[in-house]
């Protein structure tokens, strides 16, 4: 059903029974929620959110070769440094731990081309933006740091911090070690 939504077809020019299953599986719902996660996902990888899936597997396909490229170089881009590197990495990567807590020291976050993005006003979009910065960043961020990101700034601290308290409850993310800040929890 979400396929025929997504090729073009009106909710009222579906027939009875496709109709029935269109109100009953919520697919409104449901498109909005993929729509609004391939959006996140897109700024994530700071890519155009209307990338067709074609664009998008070319841009994967060539991302996975410069990472293959820079791990033949010897560059490693650690998705969870503080649990892996003591586990996997070489003893440069070791070194570049900071001993106080174990996450990578620069606490820096990506920064989007242009001007700050505006902090999205729907609690779904709001997930997704945090969400968004979170993997972005190459350290652990604290909600003041997250909140930093867009162009309200202070103003919208305690919403960051109500869908960070939102995202930790559910799994999604987690506090770093010693209170250094908040991660997107990512298999190793």
């Amino acid at each position: 059903m979400l396929e025929k939504i997504r090729a073009g077809t009106a909710p009222a020019d579906l027939d009875a029974a496709d109709r029935r299953a269109f109100d009953d599986g919520l697919i409104g719902i449901l498109k909005e929620d993929h729509d609004t996660l391939d959006e996140a996902v897109a700024a994530a990888y700071g890519w155009p959110a209307d990338l067709s899936e074609t664009e998008i597997l070319t841009r994967l396909v060539a991302l996975n070769k410069e990472r293959a490229q820079e791990e033949a170089e010897g560059t490693i881009r650690w998705l969870r440094p503080d649990y892996q590197i003591p586990k996997f990495g070489t003893a440069r990567d070791k070194a570049q731990l900071d001993l106080g807590g174990g996450a990578m020291r620069a606490t820096a976050v990506a920064a989007p081309a242009g001007p700050k993005p505006a902090f999205p006003p729907t609690d779904l979009r709001q997930t997704a933006a945090v969400m968004g910065t979170l993997a972005r960043a190459s350290a652990p961020l604290s909600s003041t740091a997250i909140a930093a990101t867009f162009r309200q700034g202070r103003r919208i601290l305690p919403q960051v911090e109500a869908v960070l308290a939102a995202l930790v409850w559910d799994g999604w993310v987690s506090q770093a070690e010693g209170n250094a800040g908040f991660v997107l929890r990512k298999a190793a």
